[in-house]
């Protein structure tokens, strides 16, 4: 259990990354669809590039939430479709009392759909990814840091997804530039991903 004091810089990093949200979510709303649009297709050649893209045999992505203007990939799964590489999508799905999150083998973008939970995901019948299976995965972000933390919208999805396929698969955290920031709050639970790609720029997490 954490000490008291622990406790109180956890509240307090909680609330910076509350009011951190707004302020991301805010910005990127500001950009014009256009311009992200165009950012976008920066972003897809600079993943492209990647030596860890090119070399792997599978890749997870995530399709775009377009009403809060995320990054959009769907021109990275044509080209990794185009490589012969599996395209793995995730999923959030309850089971017994909780909800259990995955990936999913994605035989085409006309495959996913909302079921349910805001986002695209697989068919419930689309083969799971176990450890192995998936050897790169891009996680989308509010905004990152070059330690590879990210912020998401709070519920963890990725935090518990991450674990069950890095290692030894990689993450990528994905991202505007102007996400990209020297810090973040960060909790004792939050994951780090491997990699940070902008549409300016691409490296290595510096992690601790």
């Amino acid at each position: 259990m954490p000490s008291f004091e622990a406790s109180q810089v956890n509240q307090l990093a909680e609330a910076a990354k509350q009011e951190l949200r707004k302020r991301m979510r805010a910005l990127r709303t500001a950009h014009p669809a256009e311009a992200l649009r165009i950012r976008s297709r920066a972003l897809v050649a600079r993943a492209q590039a990647l030596e860890s893209f090119v070399q792997a045999r599978s890749v997870a992505l995530f399709f775009p939430m377009e009403e809060r203007k995320e990054v959009d990939l769907r021109e990275l799964d044509a080209e990794a479709r185009r490589q012969g590489k599996r395209v793995y999508y995730p999923f959030l799905e309850a089971r017994g009392a909780g909800l259990s999150s995955g990936l999913r083998l994605c035989r085409s973008l006309d495959e996913l759909a909302d079921r349910g939970q805001r986002f695209h995901e697989p068919p419930v019948d689309a083969p799971e990814a176990m450890r192995g299976d998936v050897e790169l995965v891009f996680v989308p972000a509010l905004a990152v840091a070059p330690s590879g933390h990210r912020l998401g919208y709070g519920a963890g999805f990725y935090d518990s997804l991450l674990p069950d396929v890095c290692p030894p698969g990689r993450a990528v955290a994905v991202a505007f530039d102007f996400q990209l920031l020297v810090e973040l709050p960060t909790l004792p639970h939050d994951v780090a991903c491997d990699l940070v790609l902008t549409d300016a720029r691409s490296f290595s997490a510096e992690k601790a």
